[in-house]
């Protein structure tokens, strides 16, 4: 039983000199992200793409609105025939615009081929930028603390977001 406590012990001991020989730093990717010009232009060509898209298909809802309106008030004087074929095209636009939408901004939409188009170029310069300065300093750790890493704590002196910048702006 001792033999176990003290091995338990030792091997503890030998984690927290392991530990400390690791060096760790923090970078806030976002803040690094929106401290480059292009990605701040990126950004702004693919929220106003978006914006341009809502109201397209705004305006499409908009359109099948009306002609439900339309058709409601003029419903009781269809034949059978004539309101179904009335209700199937209303149906129908409907079923379009929600397609549209999906084209748009559905998880492999146009949206999303944009935004990789535009902004993972970016990216992957930063986290090149990243890497490389870990490599130049030592670092086994730099987490990301814009992300949703979990980090509770951070010493500000681990901080290494303004060097990352300053490294991308001399490239």
């Amino acid at each position: 039983m001792v033999r176990k406590t003290v091995f338990a012990l030792l091997m503890t001991i030998g984690f927290a000199f392991v530990a400390n020989a690791q060096r760790i730093a923090y970078v806030d990717v976002k803040a690094v992200l929106e401290s480059i010009q292009e990605y701040q232009q990126a950004q702004g060509e693919l929220d106003e793409l978006a914006a341009r898209w809502r109201t397209e298909i705004a305006n499409e809802y908009d359109k099948i609105k009306g002609e439900y309106n339309r058709y409601q008030a003029e419903q009781v004087l269809l034949s059978d025939d004539a309101r179904l074929q009335k209700e199937e095209e209303i149906m129908e636009m409907e079923k379009k615009v929600r397609e549209m939408q999906k084209e748009r901004f559905g998880p492999n939409g146009l949206l999303f081929d944009k935004r990789k188009e535009l902004v993972q170029p970016i990216q992957d310069r930063v986290y090149a930028a990243i890497e490389g300065y870990a490599n130049d300093r030592g670092y086994d750790f730099i987490f990301d603390k814009s992300g949703s890493a979990g980090m509770i704590f951070a010493n500000p002196d681990y901080d290494k977001t303004n060097d990352v910048v300053d490294r991308i702006r001399k490239n």
